[in-house]
């Protein structure tokens, strides 16, 4: 099963990153105040970008690696002027 890893944009200006498996439910869950409680405080605004990853543990490891971009640098991966592979090197994508 594909897992993905995903980046959303707040009101606050923050960029929130998460995983799933299906990345427009949880947004949904995210925009009606039932997601993440970081996502509650600071109401999601957009998807900024989501990237498919072969297992869950792959997507965990991408998900930590990217949480510990700044904002700047997890906008830049979700406009493309950064790589996935770029942040974690050792990632095998699907």
């Amino acid at each position: 099963m594909a897992w993905f890893l995903y980046l959303i944009e707040c009101a606050d200006g923050s960029v929130y990153t998460g995983i799933a498996t299906d990345v427009q439910a949880r947004y949904d869950k995210h925009a009606a105040g039932k997601g993440a409680r970081y996502t509650r405080a600071r109401k999601p605004v957009a998807l900024l970008a989501s990237f498919e990853l072969a297992d869950r543990s792959s997507a965990l490891r991408a998900e930590y690696r990217v949480k510990q971009l700044c904002a700047a640098d997890k906008r830049a991966l979700a406009a493309g002027e950064r790589t996935l592979e770029s942040v974690m090197p050792e990632l095998v994508t699907s």
